[in-house]
């Protein structure tokens, strides 16, 4: 074992090198800026505030200041939820707080977001040429695959109606 001395960087002994030097540096630049809160805000949302709530928002940013203490959390709340979670917004930040131990955030800024709505068709698109299928199912030889295809086929065209 040897010291290494260098002027640009610390001493330490080879081999054994800081846990820092190993993390990458764009990780770094997160973890100094409270990525650790906002990761563990976001993996325990759910638990930390009531299914309710959980349900009309989640969090989008954190931005913490000084010492990683009074930060600003910024929710996503779907339209027509902000009136119920602008009341809870004193219980939300207590129950982070709690879960954190010291006091993480101070504000909780809303921002509304429109719900897409999904159109989920349930009609399964039409079969032009019902002739050439029922022939194709007619030269399989396997008799419980040609039954079970022929079914498939009544169903689907009942289905379709």
């Amino acid at each position: 074992m040897h010291n290494k001395n260098n002027s640009k960087t610390q001493s330490f002994i080879q081999g054994l090198r800081p846990f820092s030097s190993s993390i990458p540096k764009t990780l770094k630049k997160y973890l100094r800026k409270g990525g650790y809160n906002y990761s563990s805000l976001v993996d325990n949302w759910t638990k930390m505030v009531s299914k309710k709530t959980s349900n009309a928002c989640y969090p989008i940013t954190v931005k913490m200041g000084k010492d990683f203490r009074d930060g600003t959390l910024v929710l996503n709340v779907t339209h027509g939820k902000e009136i119920e979670v602008e009341y809870e917004k004193n219980e939300i930040i207590d129950k982070i707080n709690s879960f954190f131990g010291y006091n993480c955030i101070k504000n909780i800024t809303l921002k509304i977001v429109q719900n897409k709505i999904r159109k989920e068709s349930n009609i399964l698109p039409k079969i032009k040429n019902l002739k050439i299928i029922e022939d194709k199912i007619k030269k399989v030889d396997n008799r419980q695959l040609k039954s079970s295809l022929s079914n498939f086929l009544k169903a689907y065209n009942e289905k379709n109606k």
